[in-house]
């Protein structure tokens, strides 16, 4: 028999709110099945009451404005929030677990920037924070990395975790386009917010960079100690300097360990078409794992939207609500690595470099001084076409990127190199 309904107030009711009450809703005997108990909306926080909302399976006196007075009330068990941003939800929310309340997110934002306050105030409270679906919508990542490999020692994780920039890469290695055409496709296609910059830029990716990492080495990482570049350098020649290596251009998350240290970066780069991430095509996301133990893991799926997001939201209400009634707790944040975080200039990596110059005796040896005085040893090099038009494009074994910063910097100086047409880093192999 069914136990005591668990009461949930919901922060939120746009398009991954409203899903989350219809999967309540469609659901319900499941859910109910599953944990024990049905799980009962008791109100709903939005931002202008009398909205048309459809078809939207919901008793319409259940909003409300006042979205701290409902996290306050004596009666609810569990806070959803699926609202975003900053402030005012990190005061929802700390009130929330302070006062017992378990929570779950999809707030990558919040946890990026002031995960820490949360935990602190889960661990006050003695309540349960979930957040499966603030990286990676439906996909089941977090849970594993948290739960499921911690008798492993995770040395990195590589990923895709933006479908917008992934949409648009793709369509420009596919169609030849430039990044302006193909975020033009992907505004039309409904890819891209009216104001793309936090995707485009990087800003949603290295959030929730900063979330792997911090669960992958027991690490709090915030979204400041991420190293940020977006894609709006990419161009047309860059996609067909990467198909000529074999390669293709990604926006990638990588988080590794080594020395016990970690650095988390999110930047464009080419990756070989032989690497499962490389095949990850149009908005879908992927993350791939790399463990002492378990080897290579790979984590593919629809990474947005309303639908997949809620699918994660609704596991953790699950999961919360028979925690709950078993009066158990999840396993609390493991931050106990407490590791050094390095700078980008302290990472290894290759680089792509293409160089408009001089076409003329001399050249070829100049360019390899510079490199050469960094200590940066040059993997390939070739020449393309002659004359005005002559490219040499050059591609380097692993350095630190500050050796290999300084190296383009130097490369510019040079009066034999008219321009340094592209810089490109390269991962995978």
């Amino acid at each position: 028999m069914a136990g005591e309904p668990v009461k949930v107030a919901l922060l939120g009711c746009g398009t991954v709110g409203a899903e989350v009450v219809r999967l309540m809703r469609e659901q319900e005997a499941d859910l109910t099945a599953r944990i024990g108990a049905p799980l009962e909306l008791v109100g709903v926080a939005v931002r202008r009451l009398g909205r048309d909302r459809g078809d939207l399976p919901i008793d319409p006196s259940l909003f409300t404005t006042d979205a701290l007075g409902l996290v306050k009330r004596d009666d609810v068990d569990m806070v959803v929030e699926v609202v975003g941003g900053i402030e005012p939800s990190r005061t929802w929310l700390v009130e929330a677990l302070r006062s017992g309340k378990s929570v779950v997110t999809a707030n990558k934002a919040l946890l990026a920037e002031d995960g820490p306050a949360l935990h602190d105030a889960a661990a006050e409270g003695g309540a349960d924070l979930y957040y499966e679906a603030a990286v990676a919508g439906a996909i089941p990542l977090l849970r594993p990395l948290r739960e499921s490999l911690h008798g492993d020692q995770i040395t990195r994780v590589t990923g895709i975790v933006n479908g917008t920039t992934n949409f648009i890469l793709s369509r420009m290695d596919a169609t030849g386009a430039g990044f302006t055409e193909a975020l033009e496709e992907a505004s039309a296609l409904g890819y891209a917010e009216a104001d793309p910059t936090a995707d485009i830029e990087g800003f949603d990716a290295a959030a929730k960079a900063a979330i792997l990492a911090s669960l992958a080495f027991h690490t709090r990482v915030r979204a400041a100690d991420v190293y940020r570049e977006g894609i709006t350098e990419v161009t047309a020649a860059d996609m067909e300097a990467a198909r000529g290596m074999g390669a293709t251009i990604k926006l990638l998350c990588i988080a590794s360990r080594a020395d016990d240290a970690v650095s988390v970066r999110v930047h464009p780069a080419m990756i070989p078409r032989t690497h499962p991430l490389a095949s990850v095509g149009d908005a879908f996301n992927a993350v791939f794992v790399e463990a002492e133990a378990a080897g290579q893991l790979m984590f593919y799926g629809r990474g947005a939207g309303g639908a997949p997001t809620a699918s994660a939201v609704v596991g953790d209400m699950v999961a919360v609500a028979r925690n709950r009634l078993a009066g158990v707790r999840a396993a609390s944040e493991s931050a106990y690595a407490d590791l050094r975080i390095r700078s980008m200039g302290e990472v290894v990596t290759r680089y792509h470099i293409s160089l408009d110059v001089a076409d003329k005796a001399g050249v070829l040896s100049a360019v390899a001084g510079v490199f050469a005085q960094q200590d940066v040893s040059i993997q390939t090099v070739r020449q393309e076409g002659r004359g005005a038009g002559a490219v040499l494009v050059i591609v380097t074994h692993a350095a630190t990127d500050a050796a290999l910063s300084e190296t383009v910097r130097q490369l510019r100086s040079l009066d034999i190199v008219r321009d340094v047409t592209s810089v490109m880093r390269v991962e995978g192999e």
